[in-house]
């Protein structure tokens, strides 16, 4: 990477409710998908820092969960790592939505965090595109305004694609001056085999309904490509679904394994546009009773240090 004297590097914290956008918004921002994203709530369980770089800043981006009020052992998890990681950046983007016109709960909580923190924070209102007069995102943007002082508001549409430029230039001008922290041609800090489990989840919260996608976790067992393996032709994966009671294998296998079968199709299909070639892909279904509730099965699927 050519790096201009003046470079600037920082990490920057992207939080807010479940199904704001985040997750879309760091997409957008990077041209590509580095996170999965779904209509459920609480889709981003883990913290992921996704890497932004040209010729004069790099700005890691920290996707962190969805802040709600947890029910188990997993939910506060959750919070816990999104709250922690406001200590740990120079920039936070509190992400909240342009048809807002009440002050949620969940919201509440994040509200208390800032507080706590001394970073600045750039207010995001999404979703700008959802109204039929954009200006009337300002309404919004008072009903957070009133409660902290962010170093500026601004309006736009992580699925449009409007101001996300702006969004660059204004995270750019509040990071500090300094090298890289990552190579340029980096662009998340998880291995391949952690963005296959989570394209796996992605179909499984797209295709279920109810309580089955928050039950679900997805091991991979086995990642062998043509590049580690010169005597395989593809890519091979397997995979385990875990859920946690009987009924919901049930449904994640559907009548005759015609709901597996096609949940394998679309992960099929997204594997192999991450990995640019073909992919055998084997999955298999298995109860693991409460495992939200259990720390042995959050450590063991990635939800505990």
């Amino acid at each position: 990477m050519k790096v201009d004297e003046n470079f600037r590097c920082g990490l920057v914290a992207v939080v807010g409710r479940p199904n704001v956008g985040k997750s879309s918004l760091i997409n957008a921002l990077l041209g590509q998908k580095v996170t999965i994203v779904s209509d459920k709530p609480q889709t981003t369980r883990n913290r992921i820092r996704c890497i932004y770089s040209d010729d004069s800043v790099q700005i890691v981006f920290i996707d962190t969960p969805g802040i709600h009020l947890p029910l188990h052992r997993l939910g506060e998890f959750m919070v816990e790592t999104a709250r922690r990681t406001l200590d740990e950046v120079d920039l936070v983007c509190y992400v909240v939505e342009a048809t807002d016109r009440r002050i949620r709960p969940e919201d509440e909580r994040i509200l208390a965090f800032l507080e706590a923190t001394k970073r600045p924070v750039l207010l995001v209102v999404n979703k700008v595109d959802r109204l039929k007069n954009r200006e009337d995102f300002r309404q919004a943007a008072e009903l957070y305004q009133a409660r902290f002082r962010a170093i500026q508001i601004l309006p736009l549409s992580a699925t449009s694609g409007t101001n996300l430029p702006l969004l660059l230039s204004r995270i750019t001008e509040a990071l500090p001056e300094g090298p890289p922290l990552y190579p340029d041609e980096r662009i998340m800090d998880h291995p391949e085999i952690f963005l296959a489990a989570e394209i796996i989840r992605e179909k499984i919260l797209l295709l279920t309904r109810e309580e089955v996608p928050h039950s679900v976790a997805v091991e991979v067992e086995a990642f062998q490509t043509p590049e580690e393996y010169p005597e395989r032709d593809v890519a091979y994966i397997r995979a385990v679904i875990n859920v946690e009671r009987p009924g919901q294998k049930g449904i994640i296998i559907g009548k005759g394994g015609a709901m597996l079968r096609k949940i394998g199709t679309l992960a099929r299909a997204g594997l192999e546009e991450m990995l640019q070639e073909k992919v055998f892909l084997e999955l298999f279904v298995k109860v693991r009773e409460d495992w939200r509730k259990s720390e042995k099965d959050l450590k063991r699927f990635g939800y505990r240090p």
